[in-house]
């Protein structure tokens, strides 16, 4: 990691990680396997991109479309958070690392919900990077929750519509809590796939995209920092013409 790469990396860094599945079936493995393995990625790739001084790192966990998964491996998705954190939130501390939960935490399991509580409770001291874990989130339904939010106070009076403007919609988004850093510069999704996926339709209007073959359970630190490397070169105009 040279000099270069430590001071100019992107504050928040979002990641659909993705292929989980069919990096199980190459290797004639149950799906549940490749998350098992993925959530030993999420450790790596957490400790690397605090290393690098990077502010808020999220995960794409669980979206509310996977509910339509087989009912094994829901349930085995729910489980995750209660033994990721039970092993890594030490580490987490020792890192200097918060945890947040961005999604609608109120429709999990309510064993997953206490292992949630009790992460974001233990990390809440730390004040370095924050871990924000997009679980049970949806970009729709995270837009039609803040428009209704902020239709309710409309109606109260808290509210009146020429106070709304871009800043006050992100205030009623649900990654308002990382301000200033809210808005991702950079998004990877792993497995080769060229979609967001309903993740972060606001908040990535702006961001880098890149996109790698690599399945999550084979992405590495390295790779990691190849593509923060890489983003470094890219010119970001945000529709402006910069003077030649």
């Amino acid at each position: 990691m040279n000099k270069e790469l430590k001071n100019e990396v992107p504050k928040h860094v979002a990641i659909i990680m993705d292929g989980n599945g069919r990096w199980a079936k190459k290797r004639h493995l149950p799906r549940i396997a490749g998350h098992k393995k993925g959530m030993e990625i999420i450790k790596n790739i957490t400790k690397a991109a605090n290393r690098l001084g990077i502010k808020v790192l999220t995960v794409y966990a669980f979206s509310t479309e996977n509910w339509q998964r087989s009912q094994e491996e829901v349930s085995y998705l729910m489980k995750l958070p209660i033994i990721f954190f039970n092993s890594f939130v030490p580490e987490l501390i020792k890192e200097n690392v918060r945890v947040n939960i961005m999604g609608y935490v109120n429709q999990l399991p309510n064993d997953t919900q206490k292992a949630i509580s009790a992460a974001i409770q233990q990390t809440s001291r730390c004040d370095g990077m924050i871990l924000n874990i997009a679980l049970n989130y949806g970009g729709h339904d995270e837009l039609v929750t803040a428009f209704k939010l902020m239709a309710t106070d409309l109606q109260k009076g808290k509210l009146t519509i020429d106070q709304i403007d871009q800043n006050l919609v992100s205030d009623y988004l649900m990654t308002h809590e990382l301000k200033p850093y809210d808005n991702p510069e950079l998004m990877i999704r792993t497995s080769g796939e060229q979609r967001i996926s309903n993740f972060l339709l606001w908040q990535l209007a702006y961001s880098e995209f890149m996109f790698t073959d690599t399945y999550w359970p084979d992405f590495t630190a390295e790779e990691f920092y190849e593509l923060i490397h890489a983003y470094q070169k890219r010119d970001r105009r945000f529709g402006k013409i910069k003077d030649e």
